[in-house]
C-alpha cells in the first residue's frame, strides 16, 4: 500500500524544482528537493530489492529510460540539424552513463539530464550498497560525505558522477535507513540532535564558502549535502501516524496522485519549457525576480507542463506496464452488463409478510410415532438472504398428551420471506437453501417417517416478529392432532 505522506513529499519536491527554475529565487535552494528525491528513490529501491532481488535493477531501468528516449527522439535530431556532431556518443542519450553530447542551446534546455545519469548509477550499485549498508550502516552513511569533503578540499578529482556520489548518495543511503526502519528506532531527542548538528554544519560551510551566485546551495556542494541531510532526517524520521488529511480535499489529493505518476515527465520536460517561456517573456517585460513577473511566467510554465504531460505522460504508464491514461488516478467504471437471457429466470420473491404466520404446507412431511420418543429437532434453514439468526424456533408436541419435545435451534437466513419446511421428510430432514440440510422433523431413529401427519412452516418479515406466539391446536378433532408452539425472535437486519 502506498504511503501518501511519501507521495506528498515527492510531489512537493517536483513542484519546488519547477518553481525554482522558473523564478530563479535563491532561497528556494534551501528546500532540498533533489536530495529528497534521491532519498525517496533509495527507499523505493531498497523495497524493490527486498521484493524482487537483483532483477529489481532491470525493472527500475525499464521504468526510467523510456521517457528519456521520447525526449531524445525530439531533441537529438534537432541538435544534429543545428550543428551537433553525429557520432557514437549520441548513444549516451539512450543510456546516459556519462553526460551525453549537446550543442549550446541543447545543453541549457536539457541540463537536467544529470539527474538521470546519477539515478542510473545509484540503481546499478544499489544491490551491493544495500548489502554493505545492512552490515555497516553508520560507516556507509558517513562515507559519501567524506568523499565529497575530499573533492571540496581539492585532494581528489574525477568525473562529475563521482563527485555526485559524494553529494547525493548519502541521501540515497538515508533512504535505505528509512526503509529499514533505522530512523524510527532513534529516539526523538537523538533525531533532533542529529538534524540540528547536520544543518548547523551545513549552514556554517554555506556562509563561509559562498558560490558564484551567492548563497545558492546548488553552487556549494558540501554545504548542500549536509544541510539537506539534516532536513531529510526530519522529513523521514518524524513520519506522521495518520495521513488521511492528505485526501480530505479531492483536488489536492488528485494533484498529488498525478505528480507522482508523472514525476519523470514533469522533470524532463519542464526545463525546455522554462527556457522557452523565458525567451518569450523577456521582450514582453516579464523577465526578472519580481513577484508579479515570476507569477506570469509560472502560470505559462504550468500550462505548458500540463500540455507536455498530456502528450508524453502515457509513456510512464507503458513503462510501468499500466493501462495508459490521460489523467492518472481516474477510476475506470466497470462495463455495463447486458440483461440475462436465462430461459428459466428465477421466480419473483413472495410478498413481504407483516405478521409471522404459522402455515400448514401439506402432508409431505411426516411426524414421528409416539413410541420413538424425542428426536433431533433442528429447524429448517430456507431463505433468500445472506445472514442468519439463531434462535429457539419451534417445539412440536405429538400424539396427544405424551410430549416429544423438539428443541428447535433453527438458524434463519432472512430476506423478504422466512424459512419454510419443504418436502422430503422421507429421509427425516428438510433440504435447505443452497444445498444445506434442513431441520429434522421428530421421527423414528434413522429418519423413518410415519404417514398421515402434517408438517408446519413458519414465516417472518424483515421488520421482525413478536416476542412470542402462544400454543395453538390445529385439527383438534383428530386423535393425532399436532400442537405447535413457536417462540419467535426478531429477524436480523442486514
Amino acid at each position: 500500500m502506498r504511503n501518501r505522506y511519501i507521495d506528498l513529499l515527492r510531489a512537493l519536491a517536483i513542484v519546488r524544482v519547477v518553481f525554482y527554475h522558473t523564478s530563479g529565487w535563491t532561497l528556494l535552494s534551501f528546500l532540498p528537493a533533489m536530495s529528497l528525491m534521491f532519498a525517496l528513490g533509495g527507499s523505493l529501491m531498497a523495497s524493490s530489492l527486498d521484493r524482487s532481488g537483483v532483477s529489481a535493477v532491470g525493472r527500475r531501468l525499464r521504468r526510467l529510460l523510456p521517457s528519456l528516449w521520447v525526449l531524445s527522439a525530439v531533441f537529438v535530431p534537432a541538435m544534429v540539424v543545428t550543428g551537433l556532431a553525429f557520432d557514437w556518443k549520441l548513444l549516451l542519450w539512450a543510456v546516459p552513463l556519462s553526460d551525453p553530447p549537446a550543442n549550446t542551446w541543447g545543453a541549457l534546455a536539457l541540463s537536467t539530464i544529470w539527474y538521470l545519469r546519477d539515478y542510473l548509477w545509484f540503481v546499478l550499485v544499489s544491490p551491493l550498497a544495500l548489502w554493505a549498508f545492512r552490515r555497516w550502516p553508520v560507516p556507509l552513511l558517513v562515507l559519501p560525505y567524506l568523499l565529497l569533503l575530499v573533492f571540496e578540499l581539492g585532494l581528489l578529482s574525477g568525473p562529475p558522477v563521482l563527485r555526485d556520489f559524494g553529494l547525493y548518495f548519502g541521501a540515497w543511503m538515508l533512504g535505505f535507513a528509512h526503509h529499514d526502519g533505522l530512523l524510527r528506532r532513534w529516539s526523538r531527542p537523538a533525531l533532533i540532535a542529529t538534524a540540528v548538528t547536520l544543518c548547523a554544519a551545513g549552514a556554517a560551510w554555506i556562509f563561509t564558502h559562498p558560490g558564484f551566485r551567492g548563497y545558492d546551495l546548488n553552487d556549494i556542494p558540501l554545504g548542500n549535502a549536509l544541510w539537506s541531510a539534516g532536513l531529510i532526517v526530519v522529513a523521514l524520521g518524524f513520519l506522521p501516524s495518520r495521513t488521511e488529511w492528505i485526501g480530505r480535499w479531492a483536488p489536492f489529493d488528485r494533484l498529488v496522485t498525478v505528480l507522482n505518476a508523472r514525476a519523470l515527465t514533469v522533470y524532463l520536460w519542464h526545463m525546455p519549457i522554462v527556457i522557452l517561456v523565458a525567451m518569450v517573456a523577456a521582450p514582453l517585460g516579464y523577465e526578472g525576480l519580481e513577484v508579479y513577473r515570476v507569477g506570469v511566467r509560472a502560470v505559462a510554465v504550468a500550462l505548458l507542463v500540463v500540455a507536455a504531460v498530456a502528450l508524453f505522460g502515457w509513456v510512464e504508464d507503458v513503462a510501468a506496464r499500466r493501462h495508459p491514461a490521460l489523467l492518472p488516478g481516474t477510476r475506470r467504471t466497470a462495463p455495463r452488463r447486458l440483461p440475462s437471457r436465462d430461459p428459466n429466470p428465477p421466480a419473483a420473491p413472495a410478498p413481504e409478510m407483516r405478521e409471522p404466520q404459522l402455515a400448514a404446507v401439506g402432508n409431505a412431511a411426516r411426524t414421528a410415532d409416539h413410541r420413538s420418543g424425542p428426536g433431533p429437532g433442528v429447524g429448517s434453514v430456507v431463505g433468500r438472504g445472506v445472514g442468519s439468526a439463531v434462535g429457539h424456533g419451534a417445539e412440536v408436541v405429538a400424539q396427544g398428551g405424551e410430549s416429544a419435545v423438539e428443541q428447535g435451534a433453527g438458524s434463519a437466513a432472512d430476506d423478504r420471506v422466512g424459512s419454510r419446511l419443504d418436502h422430503g421428510a422421507r429421509s427425516g430432514t428438510v433440504p435447505g437453501a443452497g444445498g444445506g440440510a434442513g431441520g429434522a422433523v421428530a421421527g423414528r431413529p434413522g429418519g423413518e417417517a410415519v404417514a398421515g401427519r402434517q408438517a408446519l412452516a413458519w414465516q417472518w418479515t424483515r421488520a421482525g416478529a413478536p416476542a412470542g406466539l402462544d400454543a395453538g391446536r390445529h385439527d383438534a378433532g383428530r386423535r393425532d392432532a399436532v400442537v405447535s408452539r413457536w417462540a419467535a425472535v426478531p429477524s436480523p437486519r442486514l
